[in-house]
């Protein structure tokens, strides 16, 4: 059932993110595999260096961490709409004003990384609701189109990125 989206199911920026998601692997049990990863990653970081960017103007690992679940919590909304047929456009979002407006920075890391695996599991049951006729539901979305399948990909693979940016560029 899952397949990897095909180029039309959605915009070409959105497949830098799902090529991160390795081949053959059931998404939902890649999403939960990932956010092991990343636990496994950030157990030894302390609040005082998850409270720094890798340089100035970059975010902290705080706000990266925050920032995916942000963007996971959008991505399941558009998923949940495309899926149940709503049709209604939905807006984009920019992410520095996002991250900028959180608060991130202020909470401790411990919390961030218990909401987002909260969400995550949250996440992974809404992927498991879905049929086949569901996952090749459009919908549109910051002015482009996408399938539920493609955005369940972009999940998945955008929480890989940024723990991919977390290794090269932060530790």
């Amino acid at each position: 059932m899952w397949t990897r989206p095909q180029p039309d199911e959605c915009a070409d920026y959105y497949h830098g993110y799902i090529r991160q998601v390795p081949d053959g692997d059931d998404l939902p049990r890649a999403a939960l595999r990932e956010m092991e990863t990343l636990r496994s990653l950030l157990a030894g970081v302390s609040e005082a260096e998850s409270s720094r960017g890798y340089a100035p103007g970059k975010w902290s690992i705080r706000e990266v961490v925050g920032h995916v679940a942000d963007v996971e919590r959008i991505m399941s909304v558009r998923a949940l709409r495309f899926a149940r047929g709503d049709d209604t456009p939905l807006p984009g979002m920019e992410q520095d004003p996002y991250v900028a407006a959180s608060g991130h920075g202020e909470r401790s890391l411990g919390s961030l990384l218990d909401e987002l695996e909260t969400i995550r599991h949250a996440t992974v049951s809404l992927m498991r609701s879905f049929d086949r006729a569901a996952l090749d539901r459009r919908g549109e979305a910051s002015g482009a189109g996408a399938t539920v399948r493609a955005i369940c990909y972009l999940t998945v693979g955008h929480a890989i990125h940024h723990r991919r940016v977390l290794e090269e560029r932060y530790f």
